[in-house]
């Protein structure tokens, strides 16, 4: 969406104040990350203003946030790229960036060619998986009291296993009718 950084700031403010994660020490780093690399978004007298320690971090970032909307466009940006540069975890969870990330139509859709481990194996696989768990499952049902009528069954069951486990399945199926 068309949001711009004040935009955006304006939005985030509420979070940014609320959020516990900014404590003194990270505010005097967004501070010193303007007022070095940007000077003119924040200067000496403004940085030490800010930085004082006698007034509460809280609110010593609710001015820093209305000094820079009140500076435009760029210092904004700025203050986001701080952001981002050394509280990366506050960056991702401002509820600006949860909805761009949300939103499927801000950003366009890639189309990914990209197979999921799981499918790697192909159906095959899939298939020999399955009946493995299908056997043991008539294994646990159809105890050995039970097997007597139904060994055909575990013989059908073994059809679709590969040779280990054909193997297994009708050794035991056997197994069950000389008792």
């Amino acid at each position: 969406m068309g949001d711009t950084f004040h935009d955006q700031l304006l939005e985030d403010s509420r979070f940014l104040k609320s959020d516990r994660r900014l404590d003194t020490e990270l505010v005097d780093k967004l501070i010193l990350q303007l007022n070095r690399i940007y000077p003119q978004i924040l200067s000496d007298k403004e940085a030490t203003k800010f930085r004082d320690l006698d007034v509460p971090t809280c609110i010593r970032l609710s001015e820093l946030l209305n000094h820079l909307q009140g500076r435009g466009e760029e210092a904004c940006r700025e203050f986001y790229r701080a952001l981002h540069l050394h509280v990366e975890d506050v960056y991702y969870s401002l509820p600006t960036r949860l909805r761009l990330r949300d939103d499927p139509f801000s950003v366009p859709l890639v189309k990914c060619n990209q197979r999921y481990a799981l499918n790697d194996k192909g159906p095959l696989f899939f298939l020999g998986c399955f009946s493995v768990a299908v056997g043991m499952a008539m294994l646990y049902y159809y105890g050995e009291s039970r097997v007597s009528g139904g060994s055909r069954a575990l013989g059908l069951v073994a059809l679709g296993l590969g040779r280990t486990a054909r193997e297994v399945l009708i050794w035991y199926s056997e197994d069950n009718i000389s008792m």
